[in-house]
């Protein structure tokens, strides 16, 4: 049990029988009161972001989520299949759980899936990820008038805006959390 006050970004805890991951925490104090803590918090089950405001004091169970090594292998139509490299097991985890993820997910990535108690819970991206433009707007000549950029589709299906230097076929970093650009890979 700690202090809601003691809790980080990327923690998990359990509060209320549900569980959350921190997605950013708020300490407000008054003269006259106790402090606030202020938490926008994930619901690792359902996805829902929320924010809670707990008093100094207010305990919470902090857990540790098993990781464990697998590769992405395909999607089944009802979820994502991953194995794990030494044992060869499956598993498959539900669309519902990897929205986001789906984006930026290619056969053969290694990645970590979280589980808690033996319920898979998830998977945790790498900060920025390595995918191929297969669809990319040709650039306009003199069109710097602002930031430059133009839309690119990358091979997962997900589209994000490029610089204008950047052409079909290319490889370029894409930031997991928040979907932009963040580079060209060097070849």
């Amino acid at each position: 049990m700690v202090n809601v006050t003691e809790l980080r970004p990327g923690n998990y805890f359990i509060d209320e029988n549900q569980m959350f991951v921190v997605m950013d925490i708020l300490l407000n104090k008054t003269a006259m009161r106790k402090m606030v803590a202020k938490v926008k918090v994930k619901n690792v089950r359902t996805g829902a972001i929320i924010e809670l405001s707990r008093n100094s004091g207010y305990m919470v169970d902090v857990v540790r989520l098993d990781k464990k090594k697998m590769s992405y292998l395909y999607d089944s139509g009802m979820g994502l299949c991953f194995m794990d490299n030494t044992t060869y097991e499956q598993i498959e985890i539900p669309h519902e759980r990897l929205k986001w993820e789906m984006n930026f997910l290619v056969a053969n990535t290694e990645i970590d899936v979280l589980s808690y108690n033996d319920e898979i819970l998830g998977i945790s991206m790498p900060v920025k990820v390595a995918l191929k433009i297969v669809d990319c707007e040709p650039a306009v000549r003199g069109d710097t008038v602002k930031s430059a950029m133009k839309n690119a589709k990358l091979e997962t299906g997900y589209q994000v805006k490029v610089p204008l230097f950047i052409d079909n076929g290319e490889t370029i970093y894409v930031r997991t959390d928040t979907g932009d650009y963040d580079g060209r890979v060097n070849q």
